[in-house]
């Protein structure tokens, strides 16, 4: 299987793709963090995939969802007659990642019994079977991911301070979709070809500014979500009709499409400069609206002030429509 890849134009996404790039050959512990539905896993198959184990196993645990009394039997694996129901001897999953990526997917959900075992098998390199009295040798490269600040859980006791040192080797924020609203006509076109390979959909100037517009709360897994079920119904165009009520902001929409009615349907700027349009107008709009102060404005379209202020450097030479 070839590499895998990211869907972005965004400047700070791209930066990052750089950083992982440079160390995706080492073994150095990876700590992806970033809000649900942002894609850590595809950043972690990423990793793995352009790295030098994209021959050997990519596994994923998704420890959110395994019953913490199972999580040692999963992760280390049991011998035969361990426990009541051990009828034969099974691999952990880190036995089946050997020679590969190992990603330990919302490792802020494991409970501190299972941290422990944890930090021995990242410390020693060698796992012990429940019930097994011989270490087994496993040579693993390490991709974890968070979706809350660890350092707040360190505080109330809740993470293994030695632990959270051993996975935050290398850390890489992915930002949220609202930060990186650029994204969104390239992730939108992507899925309608990836859902509908056969069909030709395209979307409205109201539509896509709602989407562009919107906080976007479940970030990208939000969004392929919408696309999926949007374009089910749509026919062969999404028009602002189509999109849930949460969207489905009229006048604000109307307001920028007008703005940038001459971009939208003249042809007089490429893709990139549409959005460039869109978000400009947001900005202008929300400042306006906000009486020119940054931290409302930045506020209004769920922005960090950080993200708000590196927006306006980059859109003060954009001459709009």
């Amino acid at each position: 299987m070839g590499p895998l890849s990211i869907i972005t134009c965004n400047d700070k996404m791209k930066s990052i793709i750089e950083k992982i790039k440079k160390m995706a050959d080492s073994d150095s512990s990876i700590l992806l963090i970033g809000e649900t539905g942002v894609g850590k896993e595809v950043f972690a198959e990423f990793i793995h995939r352009i790295g030098n184990r994209t021959q050997n196993a990519f596994v994923r645990i998704g420890l959110s969802a395994m019953p913490s009394d199972l999580m040692a039997s999963e992760l280390f694996g049991h011998e035969q007659g361990s426990f009541t129901s051990a009828s034969r001897l099974k691999k952990g999953l880190f036995e089946v990642a050997d020679q590969g990526t190992i990603f330990l997917d919302d490792i802020d959900d494991v409970p501190l019994d299972i941290q422990s075992k944890l930090l021995r098998v990242l410390e020693s390199r060698e796992i012990m079977r429940v019930g097994g009295t011989k270490p087994i040798e496993v040579d693993i490269r390490l991709i974890s991911s968070a979706k809350v600040d660890l350092k707040d859980m360190i505080r109330n006791n809740l993470f293994r301070e030695d632990l959270y040192y051993r996975i935050n080797v290398v850390p890489v924020e992915i930002p949220p979709l609202r930060e990186r609203r650029d994204d969104i006509p390239l992730l939108v076109e992507h899925f309608l070809k990836m859902f509908y390979p056969d069909r030709h959909i395209d979307i409205s100037p109201e539509a896509l500014v709602a989407l562009i517009n919107y906080s976007w709360p479940g970030n990208v897994r939000e969004l392929r979500n919408i696309v999926q079920r949007v374009s089910l119904f749509c026919g062969d165009k999404i028009e602002l009709k189509d999109l849930p009520d949460e969207l489905n902001h009229v006048s604000q929409i109307a307001e920028i499409v007008k703005a940038c009615k001459l971009c939208f349907l003249n042809g007089k700027y490429n893709f990139n400069q549409i959005v460039h349009c869109v978000e400009s107008n947001l900005i202008r709009n929300a400042l306006k609206e906000s009486n020119g102060n940054q931290s409302e404005a930045a506020k209004k379209l769920g922005l960090s002030l950080s993200t708000f202020r590196d927006k306006i450097k980059k859109y003060v030479k954009f001459v709009g429509c």
